[in-house]
């Protein structure tokens, strides 16, 4: 291990068989986290070459359980977000997309930070399982078309002692690791077909568009290697998407698109991932795709899909006919504009918190979610406000956090005289 660390350091281009001894020791706790941590900051100042990183990358895939999707063809299909701020995506793309025939074989993360995670937010509803046996995951999906569960222990794991170590040794935005972060789980996770939504913007890990693209490419090129049909989409993320911020209120908001075809954001930016997903797995034009994806959310054959999906994994329709009946806070507060003026920009990481400091988000694992707690915005970037009128609600139960989320959420505001320029929600794909 110690050639390895000084090969890197000094700039040299590791083998595959020096690759795949760092992953396979580290993962069975032969190689020490200080080495380890000595590797990943030499690569974070050298980089890999492609090479290097696809082989990483599948080593880490190989070093766990891997999800065998080959039954399904071409028809597995997969999502993942680089995350946001109210990001419930694949709330409403995975409905959207096994209403048209994609097969959805899905595990999902917690959160940490902001909000929940999609397992979070899905245990809004009572009753909903997040844990399947593999043969009733994979009967689901053959069946409803969609199944949504938590990661299995044992997927990546690779990956999983990586991660921690590279949050607290400054190693996390290295390319090539994020890269291989983030592949290795798609790759264990079997689908033929991957859509990555690389979020842009003050809510996101990559602040430009510049940055978003350098490691979409690098994503798409590995995946591809790897045998993977491969898309990028880079998403604004500038603001919090949609209007909530918060598990049972993302809840809310996913099923009312679904079921009123209500435009705005959210709508943009999952219609442009479900259109991706059914031109890869369908293998159709980008405008035959999309042709498909508005006539399932028009049709309401989305809305019966997300239905039949949470019934199949024991949730409680009820709460989906009526999501009003989702868990409710006892108190909601309206947050006032201190000012007229256009709300020029939104400092969405910042309004992440605030939800967090509600309820909504975890600071360590181990921290219990309120799955009622979140943020409603009434006005968003480009809105024009006077002085007095709501600019959101705050969601919570314990009211002794609202004199510092009413200071955060007014902090992340920022106000101008002149209307703010439009940003695109969609930047660019990369294929």
């Amino acid at each position: 291990m110690y050639d390895i660390i000084r090969k890197k350091r000094n700039g040299e281009e590791l083998t595959d068989k020096e690759i795949a001894f760092f992953v396979n020791g580290y993962t069975h706790d032969e190689i020490p986290d200080a080495q380890a941590a000595a590797l990943c900051m030499a690569i974070c100042l050298n980089g890999m070459t492609s090479k290097e990183t696809v082989t990483l990358t599948n080593q880490m895939a190989c070093s766990g359980d891997r999800v065998d999707l080959s039954k399904f063809g071409q028809l597995s299909v997969d999502k993942h977000s680089t995350g946001g701020v109210g990001d419930k995506t694949s709330l409403i793309v995975a409905p959207i997309v096994a209403s048209l025939g994609g097969k959805v074989a899905k595990m999902s993360g917690r959160g940490l930070g902001y909000t929940g995670g999609t397992i979070d937010k899905l245990e809004s509803i009572p009753g909903f399982r997040t844990s399947l046996s593999t043969d009733a995951f994979i009967a689901q999906v053959e069946k409803v078309g969609i199944a949504i569960i938590g990661q299995t222990g044992n997927l990546a794991p690779a990956d999983k002692k990586l991660y921690a170590l590279r949050d607290v040794t400054a190693t996390a935005d290295s390319i090539p690791l994020i890269t291989s972060s983030i592949m290795s789980k798609k790759l264990a996770a079997g689908a033929h077909s991957i859509v990555l939504d690389v979020k842009v913007g003050s809510g996101a890990f990559m602040k430009t568009p510049e940055e978003a693209r350098i490691l979409a490419e690098s994503m798409v090129s590995i995946g591809k290697s790897c045998g993977r049909k491969m898309a990028a989409l880079l998403t604004n993320m500038d603001a919090p998407l949609g209007r909530t911020v918060g598990n049972a209120l993302e809840i809310q908001e996913a099923v009312d698109l679904l079921k009123n075809r209500r435009k705005g954001d959210l709508w943009e930016v999952c219609v442009a991932l479900a259109s991706e997903m059914t031109m890869l797995f369908r293998e159709i034009t980008e405008e035959q795709a999309r042709v498909l994806v508005l006539d399932a959310l028009h049709s309401g054959k989305a809305y019966a899909k997300i239905r039949e999906w949470i019934a199949a994994q024991g949730g409680d329709l009820s709460f989906i006919d009526r999501p009003a009946l989702l868990p409710q806070a006892s108190v909601i507060f309206p947050v006032l504009s201190p000012k007229n003026g256009y709300i020029f920009r939104m400092d969405a990481e910042q309004i992440g918190s605030v939800a967090s400091v509600l309820g909504a988000g975890r600071v360590k694992k181990e921290d219990r979610i309120d799955h009622a707690a979140g943020i409603v915005l009434s006005k968003k970037t480009g809105d024009f406000v006077q002085q007095g009128d709501v600019l959101c609600h705050l969601h919570t139960n314990d009211s002794s956090k609202l004199e510092e989320a009413e200071k955060r959420f007014l902090d992340a505001l920022v106000f101008g005289k002149a209307e703010p320029p439009p940003l695109p929600m969609v930047y660019s794909t990369v294929r």
